[in-house]
């Protein structure tokens, strides 16, 4: 049974707003750390069509579960929000510890730790506590500063994601209506006024698909032909780092950078091949095209590497690496797609991402531009303020002021 338990809607509103109020924070995050505006520059990126404010997002993880996680995300200036990974399994025991980042950063864990209709409330019930943030007028937050995506993720196979459940998640984001109805309800008596606003009942219409490990390209292709073509979604389909092939994996892994970490046969056997991956790719661009939907690929998922129990438990025979070692397989990848496709797929990105590194990946003009293990870190969301900071400082050394100057003017 999962463990973690959602905070009541009422409750949230309440603590938000008082705590605003009396200490200038929002569940903890002190105002000091909130990034606001962008300070004449122009963030925004296109995602699926839409325009939001910044190409951050968190990726799907443990940090982007809770309704609060969202709002602290965005308070931290992520615009783009890929909501933790849904599974027809919502029943999961997860070994404890699960997460180790005294280091580059491991985990054991893979799906959420809520069932699929709290994961569902708790999507919206964040939904609705950022558009109260942006009507409140209680944040100094600039004009045109608050266009968000919330891009839902679910996997792993085809069977689990056609069953009655997975697709009355997905279409409850689709059409929120019901539950927000529900949730207008809830909000206290001191912020009745809140409950007429306006929220958009259409929280998602875009999916980031994992398919974890091990999961064949036949299948992948058929998941995201169902999701495209039966439910009208705009898709991204997020890679393994296996595609690198066992030589050049752990030829980058062991050999250039010299971590220890051993990635067992096993990681590559199953997994799809790069001439694959291609194949379907192409093929699954040509069908949204068709549809007029949107698709785009997404670089990378951790890589298993083998678990040597000296902190996770000895029970889970592997261990799912992130982190710096993976930014630099997951970039080595982005310069193999870009050399098969040119800039024909998008292509989102999510791997050891940190205030050092997000400025370049932004210049190569991956959106969006997502993070987990550094918010993971001592300082979480507060951590995000330095990647803006540093965004800030690389553009206006080139004169840039737009994204789209900055990957001119970074990239030639």
């Amino acid at each position: 049974m999962a463990e973690l338990a959602p905070y009541p809607f009422e409750r949230l509103v309440t603590r938000m707003f008082a705590e605003l109020e009396q200490r200038r924070s929002i569940f903890d995050l002190p105002e000091r750390k909130f990034v606001l505006d962008p300070g004449g520059r122009d963030w925004s990126v296109r995602f699926h069509g839409a325009q939001p404010s910044t190409p951050l997002g968190p990726a799907a993880g443990p940090q982007s579960q809770l309704a609060q996680n969202v709002v602290l995300s965005f308070l931290g200036g992520a615009r783009i929000f890929e909501l933790k990974t849904v599974q027809i399994n919502d029943r999961l025991v997860i070994p404890r510890p699960c997460i180790d980042m005294r280091t580059v950063g491991y985990n054991v864990e893979w799906s959420q730790e809520l069932t699929l209709e709290q994961s569902l409330e708790e999507y919206v019930k964040a939904a609705m506590l950022v558009e109260m943030l942006g009507a409140s007028g209680k944040l100094a937050l600039a004009p045109g500063f608050g266009r968000t995506v919330f891009d839902m993720s679910v996997g792993y196979d085809l069977a689990g994601i056609r069953s009655e459940r997975v697709g009355a998640f997905m279409r409850g984001l689709l059409d929120s209506s019901a539950t927000i109805d529900q949730l207008r309800r809830r909000i206290p008596a001191e912020h009745a006024a809140l409950r007429d606003l306006d929220y958009p009942t259409k929280i998602s219409g875009t999916l980031t698909l994992s398919t974890f490990h091990g999961c064949p390209p036949d299948e992948i292709e058929r998941i995201a032909s169902y999701l495209l073509e039966e439910l009208g979604l705009d898709v991204v389909v997020k890679l393994n780092p296996t595609l690198l092939g066992k030589e050049e994996t752990r030829r980058i892994l062991n050999d250039a950078l010299g971590y220890p970490d051993h990635v067992p046969d096993s990681a590559f056997d199953a997994d799809a091949r790069y001439d694959q991956a291609v194949g379907f790719v192409d093929r699954l661009d040509g069908l949204a095209r068709r549809l007029g939907r949107s698709f785009g690929i997404k670089l990378t998922n951790t890589l298993v590497v083998e678990n040597p129990g000296d902190f996770l438990p000895k029970s889970e025979k592997v261990r799912y690496l992130s982190g710096p070692p993976l930014h630099v397989l997951a970039m080595t990848l982005v310069g193999r797609f870009r050399e098969t496709f040119g800039d024909r797929i998008p292509i989102s990105f999510s791997a050891g991402i940190d205030r050092a590194n997000f400025a370049d990946a932004v210049s190569l003009g991956l959106v969006p531009v997502t993070v987990c293990s550094d918010l993971l870190r001592t300082g979480g969301y507060g951590r995000m303020q330095a990647y803006f900071e540093k965004l800030g400082e690389r553009m206006d050394a080139v004169g840039a002021r737009s994204v789209d100057e900055w990957i001119v003017l970074a990239q030639g």
